[in-house]
């Protein structure tokens, strides 16, 4: 299917999960559209079983037939939203990425495909062994149960190599604080640090959540 990753099928968004986003902004990427669809196919690929890539289904704010027969959006199809949603049975269970913050679907695409390589690349400090970076976006019915005392632990070294990357995860002042560990992570990994790449702050504030430490809470 053109350039789409082989395993991606397009089709008309069913249902929105959560409010839409009633002020979409511009994004900060330049890159080119089939540099977006490569990034995908290979994080599809590296998300997927064995050798074969994920499966993955992509809903955009479109009519059933505002899709040509061989099931890519038409020329002159206008989406009524830009928000999209990468559905994916992965190697980690069934996920689903719903993103509408910026102006132009491609863009919330690209989005979706750099928070899985982010998501992808905490798995290299091995201190995830269950995959708990990914239980914000398991879908419904995939994890219903709470997180695992050994998942909230990964979820917590992840947090902690974020914050003190430069002492291996160890606060050097021995205080050891919540507030301490959520400040420093959550300014190490923002975009102004980081050359206006939002991707590892969400992968931050998805850690939180997972911990229950969403603000107000910890």
């Amino acid at each position: 299917m053109s350039d789409y990753p082989s395993g991606l099928t397009l089709r008309p968004i069913e249902r929105w999960p959560a409010p839409p986003n009633k002020t979409p902004g511009p994004s900060p990427f330049s890159a080119p559209w089939r540099s977006t669809l490569q990034l995908l196919d290979r994080e599809l690929r590296a998300i997927g079983t064995g050798n074969r890539p994920a499966t993955a289904i992509l809903q955009i704010a479109m009519r059933e037939q505002d899709f040509r027969l061989d099931g890519l959006p038409r020329a002159n199809a206008v989406p009524t939203h830009p928000g999209v949603i990468l559905s994916i049975e992965s190697s980690k269970g069934p996920l689903s990425f719903p993103c509408d913050r910026f102006t132009h679907w491609q863009d919330n695409l690209r989005a979706i495909a750099l928070s899985l390589e982010a998501l992808r690349k905490v798995d290299r400090f091995g201190t995830t062994p269950n995959a708990e970076q990914y239980t914000r976006f398991r879908a419904i019915g995939s994890a219903a149960s709470p997180p695992s005392q050994s998942s909230t632990k990964g979820a917590r070294r992840a947090l902690e190599l974020i914050a003190f990357p430069e002492t291996d995860g160890v606060d050097p002042s021995g205080i050891g604080s919540i507030d301490r560990l959520k400040r420093l992570a959550k300014a190490n990994s923002h975009p102004d640090r980081n050359g206006g790449d939002s991707t590892q702050f969400g992968v931050v504030q998805d850690l939180i959540k997972v911990l229950g430490w969403d603000e107000g809470r910890g």
